[in-house]
């Protein structure tokens, strides 16, 4: 099992972005990836910054695995299930099938996984628009639209006064008890609690007391699942949230681990996510031993030597 200098945790956009600033930096990167990055099912992303006309989030991680590749990042895929630092400071991460991987550093960059509501044909709702996980990422796209907006009471009762901002034209769809009295002031329309979702021609609705209310797109609020539990393996104590403390540099409490990204952040934004990987790798690369550069290939012969000044 070959030593490298990071280990970067995860595909997605962080991950990505810190192997092509780790590649550029000259250091040996390995990328673990499990395939599964949450910027998958973005089917176009509108606030990513250099895409005027939008991007879909499956071509954004194509073009940033190419360009890390370009600067020398090799991808594994895999799993990371576990992590730990040995005696000698180097991380030992592996995986279910058995495989291990040793490196000075790591930057964890797993993100986040949405807990997607039960609904048939899920992928197909959130790739046209009928289904939506991201409202600061697409609640433009909303905007004056009927929307539903779907999961435990008290959560999402919080996020009105953000879509209030999008859209007079909200409904509650509740998945717990609505309490007898609303509170004052709430301009929003409150379905009965313990409907399902449905996905029929191209629309959400939310079946409830045998009528099917249909909206032009739904956020629903369930969670996310997230693999911060990598880093308390290797010993950082979490957030009450369950987020990876870091400090500006992105750094963990646990010498050489740092985060990026989803997983650490309470704003999950893509830009937010890039800026500080590229923050994180360069805390690395500084932290590393210096790696001065030899000459790589030798002069041309018709090349003149540098002169010493007369």
């Amino acid at each position: 099992m070959d030593e490298v200098d990071v280990l970067v945790v995860g595909g997605g956009p962080a991950g990505l972005t810190a192997a092509t600033y780790l590649g550029r930096l000259h250091r040996r990167c390995l990328v673990v990836d499990a395939g599964d990055s949450r910027a998958r099912w973005i089917p176009e992303s509108n606030n990513c910054p250099g895409f005027p006309q939008g991007i879909a989030g499956t071509e954004l991680l194509e073009r940033l695995r190419a360009q890390a590749e370009s600067f020398g990042a090799v991808f594994e895929h895999g799993l990371v299930s576990s992590l730990e630092c040995d005696g000698d400071g180097v991380f030992v991460a592996g995986a279910p099938d058995g495989r291990r991987w040793r490196a000075r550093a790591v930057i964890l960059a797993t993100g986040l996984s949405d807990r997607l509501p039960e609904l048939a044909d899920v992928e197909e709702a959130v790739a046209s628009g009928a289904l939506r996980l991201c409202p600061v990422c697409d609640a433009y796209e909303a905007s004056d639209k009927a929307i539903g907006i779907y999961g435990p009471w008290e959560t999402i009762l919080d996020h009105v006064p953000f879509l209030r901002g999008y859209s007079p034209r909200l409904t509650l769809l509740p998945t717990d008890v609505v309490p007898a009295t609303l509170p004052p002031g709430l301009d929003v329309e409150v379905l009965p609690a313990g409907g399902r979702l449905a996905f029929v021609d191209g629309r959400c609705g939310y079946v409830v007391d045998g009528h099917c209310h249909t909206f032009d797109t739904v956020y629903p609020f369930l969670g996310c699942e997230t693999s911060a539990h990598l880093a308390r393996q290797a010993g950082v104590e979490l957030s009450d949230t369950g987020e990876i403390p870091v400090d500006a540099r992105q750094l963990t409490s646990v010498p050489g681990l740092y985060a990026a990204g989803d997983v650490v952040s309470g704003l999950n934004q893509i830009s937010v996510a890039v800026g500080q990987a590229a923050i994180a790798a360069l805390g690395v690369h500084n932290r590393l031993p210096p790696r001065p550069r030899e000459l790589q290939q030798p002069l041309d012969a018709n090349e003149p030597a540098a002169q010493g000044a007369a």
